[in-house]
């Protein structure tokens, strides 16, 4: 069998890039470093969007070499064309263990000619072909046909068909769709229709109607327009058609729809809009303007000279498509493929090897996996950062863990609304919440009595989100918090050193990074609590990441760095970690300890040989433990960015239940495996 796979289809729009987000997802969990190959594309001078948008998910090798040839070029010489394109997937091929091969989008030649010229291009590939259909417009029995003639014709080309996916089904008519292609030769399934994935954003249909937006917050052009309703009725009618992510269309000379919309928009009982478009080319008059900017509402509001037949007939043939800015529509996708499609189904017909490298995306994919298995209960206390609810969107989706957001429900909820996210599975708890905060006064106060706490000042202090979350973890109202995009480390976590607390047995809290390198992880501690942590610390900062490194699938062998190694130095600083290294083997002996050592000598298997020949852990160390925050925090920052490597962290360890800072840079997707690694965290510790 094919180790790559060409994704072939029989006419445009048919959702290829649904089907390739979500075998990658698949691939990754598997396979060492992953390519995807756009054989035809529209033109050189404008980026390929599915490249664009799959890129993200492979193997970070340069967009030049994962092209083929242009819609032109072919049209040029058809025989030189696919020479080139045989020669650039055999390059692309030899860096990396497998391809998706994303065929044409039929946008430059005839559907037959097209499907044909595909054919031939997977067959001197040499990759399995995966037929991919659209079932939208079309019956069962027709689509059945379809992939019978389609099968047939690739296979006269001598490229082998190993699955269809039929998408864009009718979710209802499910069943009857797959009924009709169990017929056929090979395995196939179905993907339900979601209308989402194929909405347009707001931004833009803006600029298909040579649009200017003249209120709300350009952001939000990024939503998805859901509907589309052309309000050409009285306001207290049009009021009754409004629904969640509409774009509404409107008369520009008539201000008491736009005062009407705008109102029903910032009204709690009313449907979140995903814009409005005024038409005609009409100015909104200043007592009307000053009005509306009274609202001080976010929604979009743009304007148009064309009219409302032609808005409405161009709004709506607008292509909606999957891009690296619409997250939403990414995790969807990924979520439908991975509900629908038996895991590992496919990937048994592409007959794809496991492989023992642990690449960054398959360290996140295994991760995701990991805490969707047994799912717990996450507080998330920083309800008023888009980046949270965007993460939330996405963690909800993926079904990576329960959720509770602190902040006001109204706020809340109103907000992910305008971003045109679903939260409606996450809980929205106020930290002002009377019956919580007393019962959490009093818990706090109990706790720090020793300190002469009374209930009337803990009832201020748990107020604060961090310690209003951090209560929840202590009394098993959520399994884990992940705090920080807002707040600083020490906000962040000081609540749980005086509520959660530390461990049995262990005296310091610490911190530790994954370090995602192109082929493994490292454990890199401790590089953002302790300043200058004694010997004593200092090991159990060791014990304590080596635990890490087990609970994400990492074999701990511990190097207790200096810069000296072995015997060799001397000074207040190498016998610091001298006696470290002596603790953890008393405290630990089934550890593989080794110090002190240097970096080159716990890394570099020849540099091991020459300074610590016998030593089980020079050479091939996995957890690296610095001797003071100055060093760990410049190293881990130094690899991060000269060597490209994923940090993921800082992870908290040594407390009684998983607390996880972010940095207050964190991207969405820091966020969505701090979360995960958090409740992976949640998950071994109930296991105890």
């Amino acid at each position: 069998m094919a180790h790559s796979v060409y994704l072939v289809a029989l006419e445009g729009s048919a959702g290829k890039s649904t089907v390739a987000l979500g075998l990658l997802a698949r691939l990754n969990k598997r396979v060492g470093r992953i390519a995807v190959f756009r054989p035809i594309f529209q033109s050189r001078d404008t980026p390929d969007e599915v490249l664009t948008l799959l890129l993200a998910r492979t193997s970070g090798l340069a967009f030049e070499e994962c092209l083929g040839v242009t819609y032109q070029e072919f049209h040029q010489d058809p025989e030189a064309a696919l020479s080139r394109i045989i020669e650039k997937f055999r390059a692309l091929e030899r860096k990396v263990d497998t391809v998706v091969v994303v065929g044409s989008d039929y946008t430059g030649v005839s559907s037959p000619v097209e499907l044909e010229f595909n054919a031939r291009i997977a067959a001197n590939l040499g990759t399995a072909v995966l037929l991919v259909l659209n079932a939208q417009a079309h019956r069962a029995r027709d689509v059945g046909q379809s992939a019978t003639i389609a099968i047939e014709e690739i296979q006269s080309h001598h490229a082998t068909v190993v699955g269809v996916v039929a998408n864009r089904v009718p979710e209802e008519r499910m069943e009857r769709y797959q009924q009709e292609l169990t017929r056929l030769e090979v395995p196939a399934w179905c993907l339900p229709n979601i209308p989402l994935l194929a909405s347009a954003t707001v931004g833009a249909i803006m600029e298909d109607v040579g649009g200017t937006l003249i209120y709300g917050d350009p952001d939000l052009l990024h939503r998805e327009a859901e509907g589309l309703l052309i309000a050409g009725m009285s306001v207290q009618h049009a009021l009754t058609y409004l629904q969640e992510g509409q774009l509404v269309m409107a008369a520009g000379d008539r201000p008491e729809m736009l005062i009407g919309i705008a109102a029903a928009h910032a009204a709690e009982n009313y449907p979140s809009l995903a814009g409005v478009i005024l038409v005609g080319g009409f100015e909104v008059e200043e007592s009307v303007d000053r009005l509306v900017q009274g609202f001080h509402s976010k929604l979009p509001v743009i304007t148009t000279a064309h009219d409302t037949y032609t808005t409405a007939r161009i709004a709506s043939n607008t292509k909606g498509s999957l891009t690296p800015d619409s997250q939403r529509k990414v995790d969807l996708a990924v979520a439908t493929f991975e509900k629908h499609i038996p895991d590992g189904a496919i990937l048994g017909l592409l007959d794809v090897p496991p492989t023992t490298v642990m690449t960054p995306l398959r360290f996140e994919a295994e991760l995701v996996d990991r805490a969707r298995t047994d799912r717990k209960h996450i507080v998330l206390p920083e309800g008023d950062d888009d980046r949270i609810l965007r993460a939330a969107s996405t963690l909800l989706l993926r079904e990576v863990a329960d959720l509770t957001i602190l902040g006001k429900e109204a706020s809340v909820r109103a907000r992910a609304a305008e971003l045109g996210l679903n939260l409606e599975a996450a809980r929205v708890l106020s930290p002002e919440d009377p019956e919580l905060v007393q019962r959490f006064a009093e818990e706090y106060a109990r706790l720090r009595a020793h300190k002469g706490m009374r209930v009337e000042r803990a009832l201020e202090i748990v107020r604060d989100v961090s310690y209003f979350g951090t209560m929840m973890v202590h009394l098993g109202l959520a399994d884990g918090m992940v705090s920080g995009a807002l707040h600083t480390t020490a906000h962040t976590i000081k609540p749980s050193f005086e509520i959660i607390k530390t461990k049995p047995g262990v005296s310091i809290v610490s911190s530790s990074f994954l370090m995602l390198m192109e082929d493994r992880v490292l454990v890199y501690a401790d590089c953002a609590v302790n300043p200058d942590p004694s010997a004593a610390q200092l090991a159990d900062i060791a014990i304590s990441s080596a635990e890490t490194a087990a609970q994400f699938g990492v074999e701990p062998r511990i190097a207790m760095l200096s810069y000296s190694t072995g015997s060799s130095g001397f000074g207040a600083d190498v016998d610091k970690v001298r006696e470290a290294t002596q603790i953890v083997r008393e405290r630990a002996p089934h550890l593989s300890v080794e110090g002190p050592i240097q970096y080159d000598a716990a890394v570099d298997a020849s540099v091991a040989q020459t300074k610590l020949p016998d030593s089980d852990v020079a050479g091939r160390a996995t957890v690296f433990i610095f001797p003071d925050l100055n060093t760990g925090n410049n190293t881990y920052k130094a690899v991060q960015r000269s060597a490209g490597a994923v940090a993921v962290g800082p992870v908290l360890q040594g407390l009684n239940k998983p607390v996880n800072d972010l940095s207050r840079g964190a991207l969405v997707h820091d966020i969505v495996n701090t979360v995960a690694i958090t409740a992976v965290q949640a998950q071994a510790l109930a296991a105890k």
